[in-house]
């Protein structure tokens, strides 16, 4: 496989790189069976990439986290993702969607009440934006948070939420002022504990086993003020910003899972014989391959751009979006192939 040394990253995103491709070969290829058979992630490995600081890699020092940026995120992405795509599930969340909607507009009681515990892997938070006629767009979500008092009360129903089963808070996205549309959507730090919320099955997956997914019910849910994360009717644009990690490590985990495909689909091809020689030596599969490498690449540099933009600061919402857009079709075209 190429070894291409990339100008995006330095000395410390190697080392990190490293720390995780050597976790991901001990630690998680040996289970990697077991996990999609039994549809169950053993928790002291979550909790071993907790204490190795993947989940917290891009969380700042002072809450518990690493410190490190978006480079970092996705070189441990990228290295998870060849030995369990499942395993990236628990870094993702925990960076991206569990902890940026608090670090971006959280109040610093809020940071200091949820963040490190993530980052630790004691606390397990689920992002609620999805809902049955509201996907890719968000803003036409039905839940409701109505005003009485100095509380919320919440009524409706998310989808396919990542974790929703096993968490312990989930940020809710809902319309406070439904005649403004997407200028009237608030987020709200819900504790999956209170009455009147609930989740639905556990829903069968083709991939990714080991980490649950449901709808969230939420029925005359009861939310001091206290919970709304940013500001009152800001909460789209919260969502959206959120998003931008959430997609460059969807993108990183893509590369993994085809990078490692691609390495498997190799190693067959110079051990097995058709025609009396190696499927390597066939023509036909040699431009196969290549077609499959100058991909893979492609996605990468996309996905590495799109991280180092993040970096600079500079808005990353294009270069994120086709990066999670080719690198997924790189992974599925690669793991159809085999």
């Amino acid at each position: 496989m190429n070894k291409t040394k990339y100008c995006f990253f330095g000395e410390e995103h190697e080392d990190i790189r490293a720390l995780a491709k050597d976790f991901a070969e001990k630690e998680l290829y040996p289970i990697a069976s077991d996990i999609d058979r039994t549809d169950q992630f053993p928790m002291e490995i979550v909790q071993q990439m907790a204490d190795l600081g993947f989940l917290g890699i891009k969380i700042p020092e002072k809450y518990g986290g690493a410190g490190m940026d978006t480079r970092s995120y996705v070189c441990v992405m990228e290295e998870l993702a060849k030995k369990s795509a499942a395993a990236t599930i628990f870094v993702s969340s925990a960076n991206s969607l569990s902890t940026e909607p608090v670090l971006l507009y959280g109040t610093e009681k809020q940071k200091q009440l949820y963040v490190p515990g993530v980052a630790a892997g004691n606390i397990f938070i689920a992002f609620g934006l999805t809902e049955p006629n509201a996907g890719s767009d968000a803003g036409s979500l039905v839940t409701k948070a109505d005003k009485y008092g100095d509380e919320y009360i919440l009524n409706g129903r998310k989808c396919f939420i990542t974790m929703a089963p096993m968490a312990h808070y989930t940020v809710i996205f809902a319309k406070t002022s439904p005649e403004k549309g997407t200028r009237g959507i608030t987020a709200f730090m819900v504790d999956m504990s209170l009455p009147g919320v609930s989740c639905g099955r556990n829903e069968e997956k083709m991939g990714q086993k080991g980490v649950p997914v449901s709808d969230i019910i939420l029925e005359d849910v009861h939310i001091p003020s206290s919970c709304i994360i940013g500001e009152i009717d800001r909460g789209f644009i919260n969502a959206m910003k959120s998003l931008n990690v959430g997609r460059i490590g969807i993108a990183a985990m893509s590369l993994g899972m085809a990078e490692e495909a691609l390495e498997l689909a190799i190693q067959y091809t110079k051990i097995r014989k058709q025609f009396g020689k190696p499927l390597a030596e066939h023509q036909a599969l040699r431009f196969m391959m290549a077609d499959m490498l100058t991909k893979l690449e492609a996605a990468k540099l996309l996905t590495y751009e799109a991280a180092y933009r993040l970096d600079q600061g500079e808005d990353a919402t294009l270069t994120a979006s086709m990066a999670k857009y080719y690198a997924a079709e790189a992974a599925k075209r690669k793991q159809l192939n085999m």
